[in-house]
Protein backbone atom coordinates (compact mmCIF):
# COMPACT_ATOMS: atom_id res chain seq x y z
CA UNK A 1 0.00 0.00 0.00
CA UNK A 2 2.54 2.53 0.56
CA UNK A 3 4.49 1.37 -2.67
CA UNK A 4 1.36 2.51 -4.34
CA UNK A 5 1.05 5.59 -2.60
CA UNK A 6 4.65 6.67 -3.52
CA UNK A 7 4.21 5.32 -7.42
CA UNK A 8 1.29 7.56 -7.50
CA UNK A 9 2.85 10.74 -5.82
CA UNK A 10 6.08 10.03 -8.54
CA UNK A 11 3.41 9.97 -11.28
CA UNK A 12 1.97 13.22 -9.94
CA UNK A 13 5.02 15.56 -9.37
CA UNK A 14 6.20 13.67 -13.11
CA UNK A 15 2.84 15.64 -14.41
CA UNK A 16 3.45 18.19 -13.29
CA UNK A 17 6.82 19.12 -13.77
CA UNK A 18 5.98 17.81 -17.49
CA UNK A 19 3.04 20.63 -17.35
CA UNK A 20 5.62 23.07 -15.78
CA UNK A 21 8.74 22.27 -18.68
CA UNK A 22 6.43 21.36 -21.70
CA UNK A 23 3.71 24.16 -20.90
CA UNK A 24 3.90 28.24 -20.96
CA UNK A 25 1.16 31.12 -20.63
CA UNK A 26 0.94 34.26 -22.13
CA UNK A 27 -0.93 37.18 -20.68
CA UNK A 28 -3.43 39.80 -21.97
CA UNK A 29 0.07 41.83 -20.95
CA UNK A 30 2.65 40.18 -22.35
CA UNK A 31 3.96 39.19 -25.64
CA UNK A 32 6.23 35.70 -25.67
CA UNK A 33 9.26 34.86 -27.80
CA UNK A 34 10.24 31.04 -28.29
CA UNK A 35 13.56 30.29 -28.91
CA UNK A 36 15.14 26.97 -29.79
CA UNK A 37 18.72 26.49 -28.90
CA UNK A 38 19.01 30.36 -29.31
CA UNK A 39 17.30 30.56 -32.32
CA UNK A 40 13.64 32.19 -32.52
CA UNK A 41 11.11 29.60 -33.35
CA UNK A 42 8.12 31.31 -32.73
CA UNK A 43 6.21 34.26 -30.94
CA UNK A 44 3.08 34.89 -29.06
CA UNK A 45 0.82 38.12 -28.63
CA UNK A 46 -2.23 36.57 -28.54
CA UNK A 47 -2.90 35.53 -24.41
CA UNK A 48 -3.42 31.44 -23.97
CA UNK A 49 -1.84 28.60 -22.55
CA UNK A 50 0.57 26.85 -25.16
CA UNK A 51 2.81 23.74 -25.63
CA UNK A 52 6.76 24.03 -26.20
CA UNK A 53 9.96 21.35 -25.80
CA UNK A 54 11.30 21.27 -22.03
CA UNK A 55 13.89 23.63 -21.49
CA UNK A 56 16.80 23.73 -22.29
CA UNK A 57 15.57 23.08 -25.88
CA UNK A 58 12.89 25.57 -25.85
CA UNK A 59 13.28 28.86 -23.69
CA UNK A 60 10.40 31.51 -23.39
CA UNK A 61 11.52 35.10 -23.40
CA UNK A 62 8.96 37.51 -21.99
CA UNK A 63 8.04 40.55 -22.93
CA UNK A 64 5.60 43.48 -21.95
CA UNK A 65 3.44 44.76 -24.47
CA UNK A 66 1.80 47.37 -22.78
CA UNK A 67 1.87 51.10 -23.54
CA UNK A 68 5.67 52.88 -21.98
CA UNK A 69 6.36 56.18 -21.56
CA UNK A 70 10.12 57.28 -22.36
CA UNK A 71 10.74 60.85 -21.48
CA UNK A 72 13.88 62.59 -23.08
CA UNK A 73 16.53 64.84 -21.89
CA UNK A 74 16.72 68.55 -22.43
CA UNK A 75 17.97 68.73 -25.90
CA UNK A 76 19.58 72.07 -27.55
CA UNK A 77 18.42 72.41 -31.11
CA UNK A 78 17.97 75.46 -33.11
CA UNK A 79 14.62 76.13 -36.27
CA UNK A 80 14.95 76.82 -39.39
CA UNK A 81 15.54 80.26 -38.71
CA UNK A 82 18.95 79.71 -36.45
CA UNK A 83 17.35 80.50 -32.84
CA UNK A 84 18.62 78.42 -30.55
CA UNK A 85 16.10 76.49 -28.21
CA UNK A 86 16.08 73.58 -25.34
CA UNK A 87 13.05 70.94 -26.07
CA UNK A 88 12.08 68.00 -23.75
CA UNK A 89 10.27 65.81 -26.05
CA UNK A 90 8.16 62.11 -24.96
CA UNK A 91 7.71 58.94 -27.00
CA UNK A 92 4.62 56.42 -26.12
CA UNK A 93 5.31 52.88 -27.77
CA UNK A 94 5.10 49.35 -27.44
CA UNK A 95 6.71 46.44 -28.52
CA UNK A 96 4.80 45.05 -31.53
CA UNK A 97 7.06 41.89 -32.93
CA UNK A 98 8.70 40.07 -30.27
CA UNK A 99 11.13 38.02 -32.70
CA UNK A 100 12.57 41.85 -34.45
CA UNK A 101 13.15 43.20 -30.65
CA UNK A 102 14.92 40.51 -29.54
CA UNK A 103 17.39 40.28 -32.43
CA UNK A 104 17.57 43.83 -32.34
CA UNK A 105 17.45 45.44 -28.83
CA UNK A 106 16.89 42.41 -26.43
CA UNK A 107 15.86 43.93 -23.18
CA UNK A 108 14.35 47.13 -22.15
CA UNK A 109 17.05 49.12 -20.86
CA UNK A 110 18.52 48.63 -23.98
CA UNK A 111 15.98 50.39 -26.16
CA UNK A 112 15.81 53.35 -24.03
CA UNK A 113 19.30 54.30 -24.83
CA UNK A 114 18.08 53.51 -28.13
CA UNK A 115 15.21 55.25 -28.05
CA UNK A 116 17.26 58.13 -26.63
CA UNK A 117 19.33 58.66 -29.29
CA UNK A 118 16.76 58.22 -32.04
CA UNK A 119 14.32 61.16 -30.28
CA UNK A 120 17.30 63.09 -30.30
CA UNK A 121 17.90 62.79 -34.17
CA UNK A 122 14.64 63.00 -35.20
CA UNK A 123 13.96 65.73 -32.87
CA UNK A 124 16.33 68.14 -34.23
CA UNK A 125 15.87 66.96 -37.44
CA UNK A 126 11.97 67.74 -37.20
CA UNK A 127 12.52 70.58 -35.58
CA UNK A 128 15.31 72.58 -38.60
CA UNK A 129 12.59 72.41 -40.72
CA UNK A 130 10.16 74.78 -38.73
CA UNK A 131 10.64 78.47 -38.52
CA UNK A 132 10.45 79.70 -34.86
CA UNK A 133 7.35 81.07 -35.37
CA UNK A 134 5.34 78.20 -36.10
CA UNK A 135 6.27 77.48 -32.08
CA UNK A 136 5.88 80.90 -30.27
CA UNK A 137 3.23 83.45 -31.94
CA UNK A 138 0.82 85.80 -30.69
CA UNK A 139 -1.08 84.94 -33.66
CA UNK A 140 -2.79 81.34 -32.73
CA UNK A 141 -3.24 80.01 -36.06
CA UNK A 142 0.56 80.28 -36.91
CA UNK A 143 1.45 77.77 -34.27
CA UNK A 144 1.90 74.74 -35.64
CA UNK A 145 2.72 72.32 -32.78
CA UNK A 146 0.30 69.08 -33.43
CA UNK A 147 1.80 69.07 -36.74
CA UNK A 148 5.00 69.54 -35.87
CA UNK A 149 5.12 66.19 -33.42
CA UNK A 150 2.71 63.90 -35.94
CA UNK A 151 5.81 64.86 -38.86
CA UNK A 152 7.92 63.87 -35.38
CA UNK A 153 5.74 60.66 -34.51
CA UNK A 154 5.56 59.79 -38.91
CA UNK A 155 9.30 59.77 -38.70
CA UNK A 156 10.40 58.08 -35.67
CA UNK A 157 7.42 55.20 -36.29
CA UNK A 158 8.48 54.03 -39.63
CA UNK A 159 12.16 54.08 -37.98
CA UNK A 160 11.74 52.00 -35.18
CA UNK A 161 8.97 49.46 -36.33
CA UNK A 162 11.15 48.68 -39.31
CA UNK A 163 14.04 47.74 -37.76
CA UNK A 164 13.23 47.28 -34.11
CA UNK A 165 9.31 46.03 -33.78
CA UNK A 166 8.61 48.73 -31.74
CA UNK A 167 5.01 50.57 -32.46
CA UNK A 168 5.09 54.65 -31.46
CA UNK A 169 1.45 55.38 -30.28
CA UNK A 170 2.11 58.61 -29.68
CA UNK A 171 5.21 61.67 -29.96
CA UNK A 172 4.79 64.90 -28.11
CA UNK A 173 6.81 67.95 -26.99
CA UNK A 174 7.09 68.34 -23.18
CA UNK A 175 8.74 71.46 -22.93
CA UNK A 176 9.85 74.07 -24.91
CA UNK A 177 12.29 76.78 -23.80
CA UNK A 178 14.52 79.63 -24.67
CA UNK A 179 17.51 81.07 -23.37
CA UNK A 180 17.10 84.48 -21.78
CA UNK A 181 18.81 86.40 -24.95
CA UNK A 182 16.63 84.24 -27.05
CA UNK A 183 13.88 85.50 -24.65
CA UNK A 184 14.46 89.00 -24.99
CA UNK A 185 15.13 89.19 -28.79
CA UNK A 186 12.08 87.21 -29.27
CA UNK A 187 9.74 90.02 -27.06
CA UNK A 188 11.41 92.76 -28.87
CA UNK A 189 10.06 91.08 -32.06
CA UNK A 190 6.10 90.70 -30.52
CA UNK A 191 6.69 94.18 -29.20
CA UNK A 192 7.75 95.80 -32.50
CA UNK A 193 5.57 93.39 -33.96
CA UNK A 194 2.64 94.64 -32.17
CA UNK A 195 3.20 98.11 -32.42
CA UNK A 196 3.07 97.57 -36.05
CA UNK A 197 -0.25 96.39 -36.24
CA UNK A 198 -1.02 99.02 -33.81
CA UNK A 199 0.36 101.88 -36.39
CA UNK A 200 -1.98 99.73 -38.69
CA UNK A 201 -4.93 99.66 -37.48
CA UNK A 202 -4.39 103.36 -36.64
CA UNK A 203 -3.90 104.46 -40.05
CA UNK A 204 -6.93 102.60 -40.98
CA UNK A 205 -9.07 104.63 -38.30
CA UNK A 206 -7.63 107.64 -39.54
CA UNK A 207 -8.19 107.44 -43.16
CA UNK A 208 -12.13 105.88 -42.10
CA UNK A 209 -11.75 109.26 -40.18
CA UNK A 210 -11.15 111.36 -42.39
CA UNK A 211 -13.23 110.26 -44.71
CA UNK A 212 -16.37 110.25 -42.72
CA UNK A 213 -15.14 113.89 -41.61
CA UNK A 214 -15.03 114.94 -45.52
CA UNK A 215 -18.30 113.23 -46.43
CA UNK A 216 -20.21 114.68 -43.26
CA UNK A 217 -18.81 118.47 -44.61
CA UNK A 218 -19.83 118.02 -47.96
CA UNK A 219 -23.03 116.80 -46.75
CA UNK A 220 -23.32 120.00 -44.56
CA UNK A 221 -22.18 122.42 -47.64
CA UNK A 222 -24.59 120.76 -49.65
CA UNK A 223 -27.85 120.79 -47.08
CA UNK A 224 -26.72 124.16 -46.36
CA UNK A 225 -27.14 125.63 -49.98
CA UNK A 226 -30.44 123.80 -50.32
CA UNK A 227 -31.83 125.71 -47.20
CA UNK A 228 -30.59 128.86 -48.36
CA UNK A 229 -31.89 128.26 -51.86
CA UNK A 230 -35.49 126.96 -49.85
CA UNK A 231 -35.20 129.54 -47.80
CA UNK A 232 -34.54 132.17 -50.39
CA UNK A 233 -37.21 131.50 -52.47
CA UNK A 234 -39.57 131.25 -49.15
CA UNK A 235 -38.84 134.63 -48.65
CA UNK A 236 -39.07 135.58 -52.01
CA UNK A 237 -42.91 134.30 -52.30
CA UNK A 238 -43.15 135.97 -48.47
CA UNK A 239 -42.37 139.73 -50.03
CA UNK A 240 -44.28 139.40 -53.02
CA UNK A 241 -47.01 137.81 -50.96
CA UNK A 242 -46.78 140.95 -48.21
CA UNK A 243 -46.17 143.18 -51.23
CA UNK A 244 -49.75 142.34 -52.46
CA UNK A 245 -51.36 142.78 -48.81
CA UNK A 246 -49.47 146.11 -48.67
CA UNK A 247 -50.70 147.51 -51.94
CA UNK A 248 -54.28 146.48 -50.50
CA UNK A 249 -53.85 147.49 -46.92
CA UNK A 250 -53.08 150.93 -48.85
CA UNK A 251 -56.03 151.19 -50.85
CA UNK A 252 -58.56 149.69 -48.77
CA UNK A 253 -57.56 148.82 -44.40
CA UNK A 254 -60.89 147.44 -43.96
CA UNK A 255 -61.08 145.44 -47.46
CA UNK A 256 -57.43 144.08 -46.97
CA UNK A 257 -58.38 142.67 -43.25
CA UNK A 258 -61.33 141.24 -44.83
CA UNK A 259 -59.49 139.37 -47.56
CA UNK A 260 -57.10 138.39 -44.72
CA UNK A 261 -59.88 136.42 -42.83
CA UNK A 262 -61.50 134.70 -45.91
CA UNK A 263 -58.01 133.62 -46.71
CA UNK A 264 -57.20 131.93 -43.43
CA UNK A 265 -60.54 130.74 -43.30
CA UNK A 266 -60.03 129.15 -46.17
CA UNK A 267 -56.87 127.40 -45.17
CA UNK A 268 -57.96 126.35 -41.75
CA UNK A 269 -61.03 124.65 -43.51
CA UNK A 270 -59.03 123.19 -46.12
CA UNK A 271 -59.11 120.10 -44.21
CA UNK A 272 -60.81 117.64 -41.83
CA UNK A 273 -60.80 120.46 -39.07
CA UNK A 274 -62.48 121.03 -36.11
CA UNK A 275 -62.42 123.91 -34.11
CA UNK A 276 -64.12 125.08 -31.35
CA UNK A 277 -64.31 128.94 -31.43
CA UNK A 278 -66.86 132.03 -30.28
CA UNK A 279 -69.58 132.93 -32.48
CA UNK A 280 -68.52 136.46 -32.73
CA UNK A 281 -64.67 135.11 -33.05
CA UNK A 282 -63.19 136.68 -36.62
CA UNK A 283 -63.46 134.93 -39.48
CA UNK A 284 -66.23 132.97 -37.60
CA UNK A 285 -68.02 135.80 -37.64
CA UNK A 286 -68.36 135.89 -41.76
CA UNK A 287 -70.61 133.17 -41.11
CA UNK A 288 -73.23 134.65 -39.31
CA UNK A 289 -73.26 138.32 -40.56
CA UNK A 290 -72.28 139.72 -43.44
CA UNK A 291 -69.64 142.98 -42.83
CA UNK A 292 -71.26 146.54 -43.45
CA UNK A 293 -68.56 147.67 -45.64
CA UNK A 294 -69.22 151.47 -46.93
CA UNK A 295 -67.53 152.40 -50.44
CA UNK A 296 -64.82 154.99 -50.21
CA UNK A 297 -65.43 158.62 -50.51
CA UNK A 298 -63.96 158.91 -53.71
CA UNK A 299 -65.99 155.64 -54.91
CA UNK A 300 -69.22 157.07 -53.95
CA UNK A 301 -68.88 160.08 -55.56
CA UNK A 302 -68.08 158.44 -58.78
CA UNK A 303 -70.92 156.32 -58.31
CA UNK A 304 -73.33 159.96 -58.23
CA UNK A 305 -71.39 160.77 -61.13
Amino acid sequence: MKNLFVTILLIIIVIVLGLKFCFYQVRETESVLITRFGEPVAEKVDPGLYIKWPSPIEKVHRFDSRLQLFEGQMEETTTKGGEPVVVTSYIAWRIAEPQKFFERVSTVNDVQKFLMSQLRNEQNEVIGRHYFSEFINTDPEKINFEGIENELRQSLGSELSDKYGITVAMVGIKKFEINEEVTAEVFNRMKADRNRKTETILGVGNATATKIRTDAESKKTELLAAANARAKAIMGRGDAEAARYYKMLEEDPELAMFLRDIEALKVMLEKDTTIVLGADTQPIGLLKDVPDIAPEKGEKETSAE
